[in-house]
């Protein structure tokens, strides 16, 4: 069994552990475990709608686990894509108001391009520090999250601030409906086609490309990087500018899509599950393409499980928790069961 193949079926038992987990503890606090799972499976993906509630999160949820992948794989730990989600939304929401009044064809393609430009930025500075002076991106991108929060509430209520906003949340006007790429749904021929083109590029960038070749290469051994001739600045910096601005990318979706404003603290979670997408999907396109589905498919359920299961919606971020805390623990029955399997093989 290749050893692509083991890391994906050991992520798939840790997937189901952590269900399990959630469903043991959920029953030992008074509520129904099997209706919990299957308020979740329908919630989901079996009930109407459902498949389309998944995507909604779904989608710019692919974007920016698919940056966060990228960094991952070259040996740098972006732990930062809820701040370039900001900055990629604040770029977008500032570009659409310099640009109001302009041409659909025009203008949309601008927003999308400054929300990438906006979190490649985000995570330009963090990288320079650490392929400069050897900081850790860990706390550089982290501490940048709650930066850019910051920012993302002095840009709502100050310079984007919407004149006829109620006063409950900051917040930017509502970008008018010739340049929203979607309704409040989130999915339409143009965010699929979005999400669907990146995935493509950065699958061939991956498999097809010297880049790709090298940094997954710099990402397991970075002295034969060197040993190749090639730059470890260059690739180091690509990465941490294609993953910031796919982040940013993510942002600009979701500000020209479903949610059509930016607002103090909007999806503080986005980042966090990004993160947990590409550790689940070991960092593959494809994998990370399936994953996000599932986990959009989770936050999909929790609207639904308040209704069928009487439980509360951070029921779900519980089952997050729970599957990040086994996929990055250590199996080692996994490991040795891998490891006969590839010695009988």
């Amino acid at each position: 069994m290749s050893s692509h193949l083991v890391t994906i079926t050991r992520s798939l038992v840790f997937v189901c552990l952590a269900l399990l987990l959630c469903a043991a503890l959920m029953q030992g606090l008074g509520f129904n475990a099997l209706l919990m799972l299957t308020s979740v499976a329908e919630g989901a993906f079996l009930r109407p709608g459902a498949i389309e509630n998944s995507l909604r999160w779904g989608l710019p949820l692919f974007l920016s686990a698919a940056g966060v992948s990228i960094a991952f794989r070259a040996g740098f730990f972006n732990i930062g894509a809820q701040g370039q989600f900001y900055l990629g939304a604040i770029f977008a929401a500032t570009a659409a108001h310099w640009l109001q009044g302009g041409a659909p064809l025009l203008v949309i393609p601008a927003i999308l391009c400054a929300g990438f430009l906006g979190g490649a930025l985000w995570a330009l500075w963090p990288g320079l520090m650490k392929l400069g002076s050897g900081t850790d991106e860990v706390i550089t991108t982290l501490m940048g999250n709650f930066i850019a929060g910051l920012l993302l509430v002095w840009v709502t209520s100050g310079p984007l601030k919407d004149p006829a906003g109620s006063g409950q949340q900051a917040s930017s006007p509502v970008l008018a409906a010739p340049y929203r790429i979607s309704d409040s749904s989130g999915v339409s021929a143009t965010t699929l086609g979005i999400a669907l083109g990146v995935g493509i590029l950065l699958w061939l960038l991956v498999n097809r490309t010297a880049f790709g070749v090298l940094s997954g290469l710099a990402g397991r051994n970075g002295t034969m990087v060197r040993w190749q001739g090639a730059s470890s600045w260059r690739i180091g910096l690509t990465s941490f500018l294609l993953s910031g601005g796919l982040a940013g990318l993510a942002g600009a979706v979701e500000f020209a899509g479903p949610t059509g404003r930016i607002a103090s603290g909007f999806l503080p979670g986005h980042g966090f599950t990004a993160t947990l997408v590409a550790l689940v999907a070991n960092f593959s396109i494809l994998g990370t393409a399936v994953t996000a589905l599932f986990f959009g498919g989770l936050a999909a359920a929790a609207l639904y499980l308040p209704i069928m299961a009487g439980l509360p919606a951070a029921a779900i971020e519980v089952i997050n928790a729970s599957i990040a805390l086994f996929i990055t623990a250590r199996s080692r029955l996994v490991d040795r069961l891998a490891g006969r399997k590839e010695t009988s093989s």
